[in-house]
């Protein structure tokens, strides 16, 4: 992070992340309006259901301006495994160990709930081969290869780290 930056978290979201999340969605240039419709909407279920959605955030903000964010929860019909849904960075941040902060709130809070499994998937595409090396330096192994899985060429990657309990 840039010295003298002071980051805090925030975990409920409020209806003004519906635009800041999309624009740092958007921000970093892998993803699709229509995957950056999805990532609103997890925010508007969380509004919506509360815990119940099954959504849990972490929102990085410095100054009051969000930096980037993580979206996560609970698997149904699974123990002690979790889908990290999103994270992602405004681009003009990235690189400054924001993200890999954010990961690291989403896996102490894991870890106090009792720890579990943290799952994630991603693009097999080229473009994602930094990705893949963020979650390997994070400590994630790669898990499984589904081919093709996102469009024919467009493998899904699956990640797993196991959260020991706080």
């Amino acid at each position: 992070m840039t010295p003298g930056m002071a980051l805090s978290y925030r975990y409920e979201p409020i209806p003004a992340d519906r635009g800041a999340v999309r624009g740092i969605v958007e921000s970093t240039g892998f993803f699709s309006e229509e995957e950056a419709d999805v990532a609103v909407e997890l925010v508007d279920e969380r509004l919506a259901k509360g815990l119940a959605s099954g959504y849990e955030f972490v929102f990085a903000e410095s100054d009051g301006r969000m930096l980037g964010y993580a979206c996560y929860g609970p698997i149904p019909a699974t123990r002690e495994s979790f889908d990290l849904y999103w994270i992602a960075t405004d681009k003009r941040l990235q690189g400054q160990g924001i993200g890999r902060a954010i990961l690291a709130e989403c896996e102490r809070l894991l870890a106090e709930r009792g720890g579990g499994r943290m799952y994630l998937d991603t693009s097999g595409r080229a473009q994602y081969v930094p990705t893949h090396g963020f979650y390997e330096r994070n400590g994630y192994r790669r898990e499984a290869v589904l081919r093709d899985f996102f469009a024919p060429g467009d493998d899904k990657v699956i990640y797993l780290k196991l959260v020991p309990p706080a």
